[in-house]
Parts: structure tokens; C-alpha cells; sequence
């Protein structure tokens, strides 16, 4: 029987019993209490406290500046440095810095966030491409930068201006990354050149270290295909990140140019992924092609096609990202919260938001021993995250509220079962899914327990 059919039997059961299905110990619906919130935020920030300063990785290998890694040594991922992972490690071991007053945690997270940059630039293409991921003993473990265009192989995630800005901010000056800026621009042009669709989405190249691996509409499908909205929100607050870095370096040009790149890719997003019927903002297939001339030449075409991509109606949680990232105008945030967070448990769960929307019929908890990691339904703090900063910045406060009540909850009941953290939980009990020790995004709960502490 189907994951999601159990969930609906076992849901359906508990209401007419009044059995609570909720992990044992669970917050209960009105949420935690300010008393309890303190202590379970007390206990997480204690664990990074000690935890955190093991994910400063010394140079060496391929590796030749201090760097950050996602997971605590001899963990998986623990000797490798990923694209996207290090944003959120960083931002996260800042967080950490602040709320316990750590000076020389703060001094190490700058120089080892500067590091990773400069490694991922270090490993740079002479077409501007750069590593998804560089290990100790593999310096392109996903071949990015191997010759050949178009490479239908992805390549690092457009999150290297808002990790470069992040750190320009907790240094107080962004002089450090002049000589890095053209790199940067090298990088962008990479994607232009390469993965820039008729439509101005971007489209990955293949399914393969897409960030949410098995995401149905990416996962098996076609080559340059997918418009990804997790692709191309992060691509729009890079691009807004890079602008604003080109304006401290006094490069005014690239400023105007950047800023102007990135209005033009939200007003695609705008344009290509809202679904005003669902209230709802999907990923889009950029295949549409009128090939009537060439199949049937010289026979009457009629009408032409006036589309140029459609709509993959699959309900994930890159849905909620226009709104993390500003695109989505408030009438729209407001039809996205009231028709698809608050009007049923599709998204909500106990342990926070489902990766996957429980009425698709892809949805599956099912634990996965290696990659592609499941983002099939399972309940992932980056999706906590990006959800809790969506709902907060549109005013819904009640309902981010209740979000990090939720994720601080289901981290300090996951210390207590297994003495550490996990990557990824089952969104009905909390109970964790995959790889012990893992950090990286898991260290985002700490902004939310900064936002109320």
C-alpha cells in the first residue's frame, strides 16, 4: 500500500479514536510554550556550540584554502566541499557566532567561508564552469569542468555571490573579493551560454546534484528541459547578491547590468510559473516546439503556437520559493498561504513542511541509503527553512511562528533519540531518515531561534 494511502488511513483513524499520531513528546497544536521553547533552544545551540567548530577543514589536496564542510569529521560528505551546502553551513555558523558571543568562532567562519570561495574559483574552467563538489583526493568529482559545449552536466549552484555577500558582510568590507568579481561574471556567462532558455528561465542540464536530487520534474527527464524553480530563485537572489557586491567594488556598470539580469529573470518567473487557477508557482518543461513546417512542409499550418513552455503541475516546496526570495506580490503570497500552507496538511506536517505535496503520486517516506536523497515527502530543515523565512517576510507571523516552534522541537527530540543530527525525517514522527551527523542546513534552525529569543 502507497505511503500516501497509510497516511490517509492511519489520519482518518486517528480522528474518529482520538489517538495523536505525533512523535512521542511533540509539541502540541497550540505549539511550545515560551518556557519550553527556551529550553529545547538552549539544548541546540549548546550542540553547535560544540559541533560547529569541527566543520573548519584545514587546507589540503585539492583544497588549498581553509574551507567549510556540511558534516562533522568521519561523517559522509565530511572531507568534500559543496556548492550550495557551504551558503548554508556559513550562514548558519554566523548565526551560531552571534548568539553566543564567540569572536574567534565569528573570525574562523569569515576565513574559512573566504576560503571555500576561493577554492571553488580556484577550480574554474577556462569557460568559466565551476565544481558542484571538490574533495581532498578529486578536484571535479561530477566532471563540470570537463571540455565540450553544451554540457548537458550540471555545474556549481548560482549561490557564490550570496555566499561571497554573506561574508562580506560579517567582515565589514567586500575588497577581499575584487579579484574574485570577473570569475564571478565568467560563471554567470557559463550559464548563459549554456543553460539560458528561450523563455529566460534557466533549465538544468541533466537531473544529476540538482540540490533536491529526485524532484519529479527534473529526476528522469530530458536534458535542458526542466526551468527549475529552485534553480532560477536562486539564480535571481545571486543575481541581486552579485549587483550589490559590483556596487561596493565600485564597478557601477556591472551593478546596473547585474541588477537589470536579475528583473528580467523574476519577470519570467512571474510570467512562466505562477498558475493562477492552483494559486500556486510550478517548474516548467521549455521543450514546446512548433515542428509542423518540418514534419509537414508545405501543408497549411493554421493557428501558430503562442507557448513557448508548460507548466509541470507537480506541487513541491520550490512553490513556497518566490516568495523566500520577494517575487511573489502579496495578493499572490496570500493565495499561496491561504490555498496551499493553511487549508490542509498537503504541506504541514508535524516535523514541519513536506518536500512533496502528500497528494502527488510520487510522494514516498521511504529512507534511501545513498543518493539521489529522498525529497519525495520527507521533511528537510532547508525546506523548514525557506518556508519560515517566505511566510515571514510576507507578515504571516502566527504561521512562522508555528513552523520553527516545529523545527526547534524536531531537532532537540532527534538529539535525544540519536545524540546527534540527521540529513533528512519523516515528516509524520520525526523520526530521522538519513546520514548521522550531518550540519549544514540543520544549523538554520539557530536564525529562527534568533528571531524570537
Amino acid at each position: 500500500m502507497a505511503d500516501i494511502t497509510r497516511r490517509t488511513m492511519l489520519g482518518t483513524l486517528a480522528l474518529a479514536s482520538g489517538i495523536n499520531l505525533a512523535m512521542p513528546g511533540s509539541a502540541p497544536a497550540r505549539g511550545l510554550s515560551p518556557a519550553e521553547r527556551c529550553q529545547l533552544s538552549d539544548k541546540l545551540v549548546a550542540y553547535f556550540a560544540e559541533t560547529g567548530p569541527t566543520l573548519f577543514r584545514q587546507p589540503g589536496g585539492f583544497l588549498k584554502h581553509p574551507t567549510l564542510s556540511p558534516t562533522q569529521p568521519g561523517r559522509t560528505y565530511s572531507a568534500e566541499l559543496w556548492d550550495w551546502d557551504t551558503y548554508w553551513t556559513a550562514r548558519g555558523l554566523f548565526r551560531l557566532a552571534k548568539l553566543t558571543a564567540n569572536a574567534k568562532l565569528h573570525r574562523q567562519t569569515v576565513e574559512h567561508a573566504q576560503g571555500s570561495l576561493l577554492s571553488f574559483f580556484d577550480a574554474q574552467s577556462a569557460d568559466g564552469r565551476i565544481p558542484i563538489m571538490i574533495s581532498v583526493d578529486n578536484g571535479d568529482f561530477f566532471g563540470s569542468t570537463k571540455p565540450g559545449r553544451p554540457r548537458s552536466t550540471n555545474q556549481a549552484k548560482p549561490v557564490l555571490a550570496q555566499l561571497a555577500l554573506l561574508a562580506a558582510n560579517e567582515a565589514d568590507e567586500a575588497e577581499w573579493f575584487r579579484t574574485s568579481f570577473d570569475k564571478l561574471l565568467r560563471f554567470y556567462d557559463s550559464w548563459i551560454v549554456d543553460n539560458l532558455s528561450k523563455v529566460g528561465l534557466y533549465v538544468w542540464g541533466n537531473d544529476v546534484a540538482v540540490g533536491d536530487d529526485n524532484d519529479p520534474t527534473v529526476f528522469g527527464r530530458p536534458d535542458f528541459s526542466s526551468a527549475n524553480l529552485l534553480l532560477n530563485t536562486l539564480f535571481y537572489q545571486d543575481l541581486c547578491a552579485a549587483s550589490e557586491l559590483a556596487r561596493r567594488l565600485h564597478r557601477e556598470d556591472d551593478a546596473l547590468r547585474l541588477a537589470k539580469q536579475a528583473e528580467a529573470l523574476g519577470a519570467s518567473v512571474q510570467q512562466h510559473c505562477w498558475d493562477i487557477r492552483d494559486s500556486f508557482y510550478y517548474t516548467v518543461d521549455v521543450q514546446c516546439r512548433d515542428r509542423r513546417s518540418e514534419l509537414l512542409p508545405g501543408l497549411p499550418q493554421g493557428m501558430a503556437m503562442s507557448w513557448q513552455c508548460l507548466p509541470l503541475k507537480v506541487q513541491s516546496f520550490t512553490g513556497f520559493l518566490p516568495m523566500w526570495c520577494g517575487l511573489a506580490t502579496p495578493r499572490q503570497a496570500e493565495a499561496v498561504v491561504r490555498t496551499n500552507y493553511l487549508a490542509d496538511d498537503r504541506f504541514r506536517a508535524v516535523a514541519g513542511v513536506r518536500s512533496l505535496s502528500s497528494l502527488e503520486v510520487m510522494y514516498s517516506l521511504e529512507a534511501m541509503s545513498g543518493n539521489p536523497s529522498n525529497w519525495l515527502g520527507p521533511v528537510w530543515i532547508i525546506v523548514n527553512y525557506f518556508v519560515w523565512q517566505a511566510l515571514s517576510r510576507y507578515g504571516y507571523k502566527e504561521a512562522a511562528a508555528e513552523l520553527a516552534n516545529k523545527t526547534i522541537h524536531l531537532l532537540a527530540n532527534d538529539l535525544v533519540a540519536t545524540g546527534t543530527l540527521n540529513e533528512y525525517y519523516h515528516p509524520d514522527t520525526g523520526a530521522a531518515l538519513s546520514h548521522k551527523g550531518f550540519m549544514d542546513w540543520n544549523l538554520l534552525v539557530l536564525e529562527m531561534i534568533g528571531s524570537q529569543r
